[in-house]
């Protein structure tokens, strides 16, 4: 188990906190308050990544991708990866709780999700490879009443004016007894689908984003409106994320540009104004960076967690008490991918908005 201590200025802004080892030099930075973030490795294997976090009936729910790498193997072969659930009680000592698997199919970023009648729901991608070419993808869909028994994956069934048979649906969010997702395809398609039992999806709207719009999480604000936040892969053009809000029945957007990269985003809402978004950084050395983010795109930089190998993050995260748990996958201890858990203050989120990172641009 890793301690490490955030320090950070809280004067009358938000600056970003230095990841120091508890033994390490003190601050030198003036009014600094000392805050520990406690790490722990969950889960280890050949590769694990791309998390997800719950609770579910009282326990805590990690669900992540399990291969030998992220793609292709030495051999030039596509990994076919499973989807593990690791449970626990109290968040220290985790056991498997399901290995979901589909033979074809890499199973990739398994999202969890509560469906309105109680049920825990898995989704997650199905990639299919001819060589080293991604030649298909049939998401599936996976069910539990009781954390224990998990079904077989099963595909979505998308509505046929979409579905270009490559499809990712990469998270469900449930509202009002109704699941929304966005999909984005090969074509570089990207839609609004809506659910109601997990299988079906139907055709919400086309959502006109440029620059290669891909993994995206959908929230709720108090009033019903939708908060979209996407990742965008526009080669030479925009590489910075994208927000859209927009209110029921959700066909009309306002959309803003972000000023950072994102990478497997996950959005927690603090208000209805600022959300904790974890996603990972593009410095020098990727990171796992938790950042406070507001509604017209812009974000300040909280803090580093324990983190690098150029592969990691993909966070889950959940606010158990007064802290944030994140799980995320990462390199920075040995050559294997495996899962970690950082316990953070929610107190690192409290600051007002400042001016500090207004115009930065990673």
């Amino acid at each position: 188990m890793n301690r490490f201590l955030i320090l950070g200025a809280m004067l009358c802004c938000m600056a970003p906190c230095l990841l120091a080892q508890t033994a390490g030099a003190p601050a030198t930075a003036e009014a600094t308050t000392s805050y520990t973030v406690t790490t722990t490795r969950i889960w280890e294997g050949p590769y694990c990544a791309f998390t997800s976090l719950i609770q579910y009936k009282g326990r805590y729910y990690c669900a992540f991708r399990e291969a030998t790498s992220h793609l292709f193997d030495a051999d030039g072969h596509a990994a076919e990866g499973q989807s593990r659930i690791i449970v626990s009680d109290d968040g220290k000592h985790w056991r498997s709780a399901a290995l979901l698997v589909k033979p074809g199919l890499d199973l990739r970023d398994p999202k969890l999700s509560v469906m309105p009648d109680g049920r825990l729901m898995v989704v997650m991608g199905g990639s299919v490879y001819e060589g080293r070419k991604l030649a298909h993808m049939y998401p599936q869909v996976s069910f539990s009443t009781d954390g224990v028994h998990f079904t077989d994956p099963t595909p979505l069934v998308i509505d046929p004016k979409v579905c270009e048979d490559y499809e990712w649906v990469w998270r469900v969010t449930w509202h009002n007894g109704v699941g929304y997702g966005v999909s984005y395809g090969k074509l570089h398609n990207y839609v609004l689908l809506k659910t109601t039992d997990g299988v079906h999806y139907d055709l919400v709207t086309h959502l006109d984003v440029m620059h290669n719009p891909g993994e995206t999480t959908l929230r709720f604000l108090s009033d019903g409106r939708m908060l979209l936040v996407a990742r965008r892969e526009g080669g030479r053009g925009n590489q910075r994320g994208i927000l859209g809000i927009s209110a029921a029945p959700y066909t009309q957007w306002e959309w803003h540009d972000m000023n950072v990269p994102l990478g497997g985003p996950e959005v927690l809402l603090l208000n209805d104004s600022s959300y904790i978004l974890g996603t990972r950084s593009l410095y020098a050395s990727e990171k796992t960076m938790l950042l406070k983010g507001y509604l017209d795109g812009q974000c300040e930089e909280v803090c580093l967690l324990p983190s690098g190998g150029d592969d990691n993050s993909y966070p889950g995260m959940l606010v158990v008490g007064d802290e944030l748990w994140v799980t995320y996958y990462s390199r920075h201890e040995s050559d294997n991918a495996a899962i970690y858990l950082s316990r953070v203050p929610m107190s690192l989120f409290a600051a007002p908005r400042s001016s500090a990172y207004f115009n930065k641009y990673w």
